[in-house]
This record gives C-alpha cells, structure tokens and sequence, in this order.
C-alpha cells in the first residue's frame, strides 16, 4: 500500500502526525520565542517584526562597543604586549593601536623607562636606611674574612615579553641572582681590598656578572648602576678594625711626612753637588791653565838660558832672592865695613805700613800724627845712614 493512499494520512511520513514522542517543529519554537520576547517588551503578535528590529539593533550596538573596546593606546615609555588566548602573539610600539576584545586577544602595558631598584643587605623605607638583613649582607672573602656589605641595585625592563612570560618573578630573581654575583665578586677579593680601593672595582664587576646571568636567563632586564652603600667588618669585629684602620692611617702619614721631607731636602743636596761640581770644574781648569802657563814660561826661560846662560842664571838667582826676602820679617841694611854708626830702624811700623797701609790726615796747624813723625824720623835717619854710608 502506498504512503499517500486516501483515508491513510497517519501514514504519510511528512504529514502532521499527533505522536507525542516526535520532536517539537522548530519553526513553532522560534514563533513561540518571539511571542514570548514581544510580551518581554509589552507589544502584541502585530509589533513582531518592530521587536525584531529593536533587538537587532541593540545586538548591533553591543557588537560595535566590543569591536572599540579593542582599541588602545601606548605612551612613549610604554610597550604593549599582545597576547592571543593567553599565548604572546606581539609587541605594540607607542602609539595607538587595536586588537581583537576580549576573550580572545588582551594587551599588557609594561613601562620600560621606569627604573626600579633593589637592595641587598637592608631594606629602606621613605628614602632612609632601614633595618639591615645579616643573611644578605655577611659575605665570605677570599681570604676567609667576614665583612658586611649593603647595595643598591637599579635596573630597567629591556625587553617586555621576556619580562611577561619568560620568568615567573623576574624582579625576585633578579635580587637572588644579585646576590649571588656580589658573592662570587667579594669572594674572589682579598678583605683590604674591598674595604679599601676596591669599592669601585667591586661595583663594576658585580654588575658586569649580574648582566650576563641576566642575559642567560633572558629575564628581560637591563641594570642600569649597581652602588655599594656601604662596606664594614662585623659588629663584633668592628674595634680591633678600627685599630688596624687607625695604624695604616699612622702608617700612611709617616709615609706621607718623609716624602715631604725628602722633596725638602732632596732638590737642597742636588743643588750642593751640583756646585760642588762645578767648583771642581773651575779649579782644574785654573790648575791646567796655571800648568800651562808655567810650561810656557819656563819654555822662554829655557830657550833665553840657552841664548845667554850667565845672565839668566843671575837674573833668576836675582828674582828667588826677592820672593824669597819679600815674605821674611827681617830687615837687612848694607853698610860698609868699619862704619860704627847706630841705626834706629821703626821695623814693625814699616811692616804695618806695608801690610795696612793708612792715609795720614792732618791736624792742626803744625802738627801730624805720631804715625807720621815716626815715619819721617825713620826716613831721615835710614837717609843719613845711606849718606852716610854713602862718603
């Protein structure tokens, strides 16, 4: 029998059917829908189609508030990061940008100007030192001492996505890995070194180290400074340091006053040797000239001796006997033989005369000075002697 034979309509399979185990028309539940939302808004079955209308403009509406919540804008100091269901997808330079809303692309702003800064040893409050850490800043040196060290760490972000995803707590390992590079740094450093000249030097290579074990775990990070507040021996070492403190300072001023003391006396004792020496230039060039001229001489000497050796022979005799007798304090007066006469010979006047000469002035009127009259007597009677002698 065929389906659509008259007076059997129950068996048509595509005719209305009253079994109530078939699933509902959807065309009757979307009638049944729009009843209901048109009694939602007070209408009736004729305002239908104005409900459907409204509701496809309020859905029009919300979709163009989701498509703008999209939009964003990075600061110049800023960097947006992208992410697409959680996973980063990339990096929005500053200025205005859209992504894809909400659930399904999100943006992070990271500020990659800002400095931030972390400390090792103690933890400041409102600008002042606080409390110290002694976990932190109780360090080993190489030559197995003990100081406590206090630093200051300041840093940047460099590179937002590494910030973001590569690292859980990128600002906690960067203080632990600071840690451990001014560790490392300090214990290859004698004691006196760190707590002397080596401050400086410390700093740079702590920040050199750090850097690279940044770089290796790609954190993202950039340090900008690393400053050592301070650098001091334990509390219960601190007196005996101080002592050892105060010795070098003794130590370094006694160093000090004897090279004060040398750049004294040093330019002093070169000056001294310097004319030292050149006296005794001067002197060997005069002892050489006076050689030479004696030389000389006694060259001329020599060829007028051969010319004429009689006279020179006396005329030399002559002049040793004149050196001779112009240093002796005797006076010798040639008379001839048989002369009995007594001569009064003012010998130590003559010699002071000879030695001191004095220029007589005269007094008054008619008279000299002793001075004078016995240089006058004596002149008188040594003519008389030589008139005398003379006959």
């Amino acid at each position: 029998m065929a389906w659509n034979e008259p007076g059997k309509g129950d068996k048509d399979p595509w005719g209305n059917r009253n079994d109530r185990n078939s699933p509902p028309d959807l065309d009757d539940v979307l009638k049944k829908m729009q009843a209901k939302l048109g009694g939602l808004f007070g209408g009736n079955q004729y305002q239908n189609d104005n409900n459907n209308s409204a509701l496809g403009i309020i859905l029009l509406i919300i979709f163009a508030i989701w498509l703008l919540s999209g939009i964003y804008i990075v600061d110049p100091a800023e960097r947006g990061v992208v992410t697409r269901f959680g996973a980063f997808q990339t990096v929005a330079e500053p200025g205005p940008h859209w992504h894809i809303p909400y659930p399904i692309e999100g943006v992070q702003i990271v500020n990659v100007e800002q400095s931030r800064n972390t400390e090792i040893g103690y933890r400041s409050s409102a600008g002042r030192v606080g409390s110290s850490r002694s976990s932190e800043a109780l360090m080993l040196t190489r030559d197995e001492n003990i100081v406590e060290l206090r630093m200051e760490v300041q840093y940047k972000i460099n590179d937002a996505a590494y910030y973001l995803f590569n690292v859980k707590n990128p600002d906690l390992t960067l203080r632990q890995l600071t840690e451990s590079a001014v560790r490392e740094t300090v214990g290859q450093s004698e004691m006196d070194f760190v707590l002397t000249e080596g401050r400086s030097e410390v700093a740079r290579r702590t920040e050199l180290l750090l850097q690279s074990k940044l770089d290796e775990l790609k954190t993202g990070l950039e340090v900008t400074s690393v400053n050592i507040g301070n650098i001091q021996p334990p509390e219960q070492v601190q007196a005996a340091f101080s002592d050892v403190v105060k010795a070098r300072e003794d130590r370094e001023r006694a160093i000090n006053q004897a090279e004060a003391y040398a750049n004294d006396i040093l330019p002093k004792a070169r000056g001294a040797a310097f004319r030292l020496i050149q006296e005794a230039e001067a002197y060997k060039k005069q002892v050489i000239a006076q050689s030479e001229g004696d030389a000389s001489r006694f060259s001329q000497v020599m060829n007028e001796y051969k010319k004429a050796p009689q006279i020179t022979s006396e005329r030399l005799y002559i002049e040793s006997m004149e050196s001779i007798y112009s240093q002796s304090a005797k006076v010798m007066v040639d008379v001839k033989e048989g002369g009995n006469n007594m001569l009064y010979l003012p010998l130590d006047k003559m010699r002071q005369q000879a030695q001191y000469p004095r220029v007589t002035t005269l007094g008054t009127e008619g008279m000299n000075t002793p001075y004078t009259s016995s240089m006058t007597n004596s002149s008188t009677t040594t003519g008389d002697a030589r008139s005398r002698g003379g006959r």
